[in-house]
């Protein structure tokens, strides 16, 4: 089974094409250019793994936490794809992905920068996640992974306060997909934020001077 992996959680894209297990490309791409390079480094990775869309059997997404711009654009692009070859789409969690790379370490801490001085981080036991997800202050991290993790080994990984510096993979992605629910999200999927926009947070009755939608 041919399966696009795509991860836009972070400013370090990730994507590759997986053939059940076996990675037949992948690549990394910056995404802070403009949204277009995405598919050129899309198509870029598929001509390198010999496998054009059409030839695709699912696509898989990191749905995040992550990146807000990141998601969006991350979660668009898999949908138009999953839309325009008539695969299924399916999400995993982009955290959950990045664990994923120390899979074998035991009791593993994924982290992510949040901004506004916060993480994302999420921990993993054997590739199981251990309690919920979060969203909190670095300094708040050891003591919230000593509560869950008690005597057990931790591995930190993750582009922030990390041992192991590192993005979620489009391969890591791929392996999680194929390997768990299968869930099509084409027509529903949407990313996962955990803490609400920052324009929610300001406005939560709307933007000043915008208009408002009408009832039906």
């Amino acid at each position: 089974m041919k399966i696009l992996g795509l991860d836009t959680s972070t400013l370090t894209s990730g994507i590759a094409v997986v053939d059940d297990g076996v990675v037949l490309a992948e690549g990394r791409h910056d995404a802070s250019g403009r949204t277009a390079d995405l598919l050129v480094a899309i198509d870029e990775v598929c001509k390198r793994a010999g496998v054009p869309p059409t030839e695709l059997d699912a696509v898989a997404v990191g749905a995040g936490p992550g990146s807000f711009t990141g998601l969006r654009i991350g979660m668009a692009t898999a949908k138009g794809i999953a839309f325009a070859t008539g695969k299924p789409l399916w999400a995993v969690s982009s955290l959950a992905a990045l664990a994923h790379e120390a899979r074998g370490a035991g009791f593993v801490v994924a982290v992510l920068d949040a901004r506004r001085a916060e993480v994302y981080a999420g921990c993993y036991l054997e590739g199981v996640l251990v309690g919920e997800e979060r969203v909190l202050a670095p300094a708040a991290v050891a003591p919230w992974v000593s509560e869950l993790a008690g005597d057990r080994l931790i591995t930190y990984i993750g582009d922030a306060i990390a041992a192991t510096i590192t993005t979620p993979s489009g391969v890591a992605v791929a392996q999680l997909a194929l390997a768990g629910a299968r869930t099509d999200v084409v027509t529903g999927g949407a990313p996962t934020y955990i803490r609400p926009p920052e324009a929610e947070v300001m406005y939560p009755d709307g933007v000043p001077g915008a208009l408002r939608r009408r009832d039906p």
